[in-house]
């Protein structure tokens, strides 16, 4: 690594703004995500972070979806353009890994088109059922009658 980073799992420490960019302009999930919910979405869930340690610039962000009990999800993954290259994925997903270590969960789940090498190092694999495994998107829901 040319520069130096340390990961933090303190949701104060996250640049807000700087997140929703990311996601709501350069991300292939998140496109036109509104600033209201994705600020309701990090205040509802754990946050993550990876920063410069000169300048204390966020070069990464992640977060995670959980009862904290049985299950998690883990999502809005993003290692800023500049940024790549550097092992910062893999810190990120490492420190996210060890934060929920801890808590024991039966599950986590993630959703990725292009990282499968990375998370495959933590222990994700494609699921066995897939089959068994449903969604429910905006815009798409029916009545029932």
């Amino acid at each position: 690594m040319t520069k130096r980073y340390f990961f933090s799992a303190e949701t104060d420490r996250v640049d807000r703004a700087r997140v929703h960019q990311w996601l709501s302009e350069q991300s292939y999930w998140a496109q036109d995500r509104a600033r209201e919910k994705q600020d309701a979405a990090m205040d509802a869930s754990r946050n993550y972070g990876v920063y410069d340690i000169e300048s204390g610039e966020q070069v990464a962000y992640g977060r995670v979806v959980t009862d904290g009990v049985t299950f998690a999800w883990l999502c809005d993954v993003f290692v800023a353009t500049e940024a790549r290259g550097q092992g910062i994925g893999k810190m990120l997903a490492a420190g996210v890994m060890a934060d929920l270590e801890p808590l024991d969960l039966k599950r986590i789940l993630l959703s990725t088109a292009d990282a499968h090498g990375l998370y495959a190092k933590y222990g994700f694999t494609e699921l066995s059922e897939p089959s068994k495994i449903m969604a429910l998107k905006a815009g798409e829901r029916s009545t029932i009658s």
